[in-house]
C-alpha cells in the first residue's frame, strides 16, 4: 500500500459523542471535551476510511516525551493513537488514565 503524507485539513465539526462544537486547527483529530474521535482517515487528513465509526478513548500512553490518547473504534475495533492537544480537558485525561490503570 502506498503511504501518503499527512494532509492538513482545517475543519470544524460537531462531536458525535457529546455534541460539542469543535473548532478544528488542521491537526484536530478528537473532541477536546470528551476525547472521542471518529474513524475517518487511512492517513491523517485523507478522510478516505469507509468505516466512519466512533472511536472511544481507551487509554493514555507516554512516549517520546509526550502523552498520547489511545482510541478504539466502536465499529471495527481498530486502535489508533493520537497526540494530546493543549485544548484537551485535562480532567478527562486524568480520568481516562486512572480508569484504565486497574
Amino acid at each position: 500500500m502506498e503511504r501518503k503524507n499527512f494532509i492538513k485539513t482545517d475543519e470544524d465539526f460537531t462531536c458525535e459523542n457529546c455534541g460539542y462544537q469543535v473548532t478544528g486547527s488542521g491537526y484536530t483529530n478528537h473532541c477536546p471535551k470528551c476525547l472521542y474521535s471518529k474513524h475517518i482517515d487511512n492517513v491523517p487528513g485523507d478522510r478516505a476510511n469507509p468505516c466512519q465509526g466512533l472511536m472511544a478513548p481507551v487509554g493514555v500512553e507516554y512516549k517520546d516525551k509526550t502523552y498520547d490518547i489511545k482510541h478504539k473504534c466502536l465499529k471495527c475495533g481498530e486502535i489508533k493513537v493520537n497526540k494530546i492537544s493543549p485544548d484537551d480537558d485535562f480532567n478527562q485525561i486524568v480520568k481516562l488514565n486512572t480508569t484504565y490503570l486497574v
